[in-house]
């Protein structure tokens, strides 16, 4: 448990290295929330059954490798158990890299303590996702997301839609992508916006200006509404040939996560204005 005392100076805590539970609430419910990062220890993460709901999980043991990827961010918060040497070193290492970071006074605890809100997972193990089965666009961009961004460790399950609900009930599993008549989730579409939007908005990733490329082409494709962006028919043509060719929910996953690999990287590459143009020509 990450219970000592920080082991750096004391001229580092400073009033602008911390914030308070109630500030980060209120942060959170505005439109300038930070990115929330989990940095509790793999052993304490993997023992709790919560975390604070929009919270990236990353390792702290190795902020040096994750402080260069993490998603565009105004600014970072982190958090671990109590807010003492774990949070506060994994602040100092990431101002380091240049990155505004502050950590949450008093931990997850305190942020429990005032009864603030949090999101159930799985004592013993990572964050767990239920839908229904046969996914198509978002079932599998959305678990691409968590992946890449939020839990590299993150487990998914497909099942039958009448099973969602008593399965994350027995699994501890968070639902997305369905309706309010078969779970309750925050996760899930909104009017016009699609799940993948979704987890965009709980995560605080909107600033990252790839991503929103990559939601447009997923709204397009998901929604039916190919005039969104000029790539969102092929995803979707892509989509439904893997889905016909592979009977296997989780074998659908796995083949689809290096397509939307290869997809964010085209639209990183065009945010920076760096994407190759077609304009090969025969030999």
């Amino acid at each position: 448990m990450d219970t000592t005392k920080p082991s750096f100076p004391p001229s580092f805590l400073t009033s602008e290295s911390s914030c308070t539970s109630a500030s980060l609430a209120m942060q959170l419910a505005s439109n300038a929330a930070p990115l929330v990062i989990d940095v509790r220890k793999n052993e304490a993460f993997a023992a709790a059954g919560d975390t604070l709901v929009g919270a990236l999980r990353r390792d702290p043991m190795q902020v040096d490798t994750w402080a260069t990827t993490l998603p565009v961010a105004g600014a970072v918060l982190v958090y671990c158990v109590h807010g003492h040497e774990v949070s506060q070193n994994t602040v100092t290492a990431l101002r380091r890299h240049g990155i505004h970071a502050t950590f949450l006074q008093g931990g997850i605890e305190a942020w429990r303590n005032q009864g603030l809100p949090l999101i159930a997972k799985p004592a013993g193990g990572a964050t767990r996702w239920v839908t229904r089965e046969r996914p198509k666009i978002a079932r599998i961009a959305c678990p691409w997301l968590v992946r890449r961004f939020v839990d590299a460790q993150a487990e998914f399950l497909y099942v039958p839609t009448s099973q969602v609900r008593a399965v994350t009930q027995a699994q501890q599993a968070i639902a997305y992508d369905v309706n309010a008549d078969v779970a309750n989730t925050l996760f899930t579409h909104q009017g016009a916006q699609c799940s993948f939007d979704a987890f965009i908005h709980l995560y605080h990733l909107a600033a990252d200006t790839a991503l929103a490329r990559l939601a447009a082409i997923v709204r397009g494709a998901d929604s039916d509404r190919l005039d969104l962006a000029p790539q969102a028919a092929g995803l979707l043509a892509v989509s439904l040939g893997m889905s016909h060719s592979l009977s296997n929910d989780l074998a659908m996953l796995d083949a689809m996560m290096p397509v939307y690999d290869a997809l964010f990287t085209w639209c990183r590459d065009a945010v920076a204005g760096v994407d190759e143009p077609h304009n090969w020509k025969p030999a």
